[in-house]
């Protein structure tokens, strides 16, 4: 088990206190940024700053049993497809049966704001 950090969008105080958490139980914490984000960490992976870069990292590192922390319902959904779970920055556990809800509430908002709504939230 290890626990991955989608740190292009984490706040810091939560980045750490997972590396903290991660140090005090011995479990490895990989953070995955964007070459933009200046992140400390001895097990940090940076990406190029292309659009779901560091979200196709954490995918493809990803393996059942493990930890990600993610603001993104999409990555969310894609890492408990492979058996892994997912919670948010204050800790709410993504879980599968939402996830459709979420996706489709998603993407309504998505369609909203192109045509020029405005929403709160993702």
């Amino acid at each position: 088990m290890k626990i991955i950090v989608d740190a292009d969008a984490c706040p810091k105080s939560v980045l750490q206190l997972t590396l903290e958490t991660g140090a005090k139980y011995g479990v490895p914490v990989i953070t995955v940024a964007s070459f933009n984000h200046n992140i400390i960490s001895s097990q940090h992976i940076t990406v190029e700053s292309g659009s779901q870069e560091a979200d196709l990292k954490i995918i493809n590192i990803t393996e059942p049993g493990d930890l990600i922390v993610t603001q993104d319902w999409g990555l969310a959904a894609m890492v408990l497809s492979k058996k892994a779970s997912a919670v948010n920055p204050v800790g709410t556990e993504y879980v599968t049966e939402k996830m459709t809800f979420m996706l489709e509430e998603r993407e309504m908002k998505a369609k909203f704001r192109r045509s020029g709504g405005r929403t709160k939230g993702p």
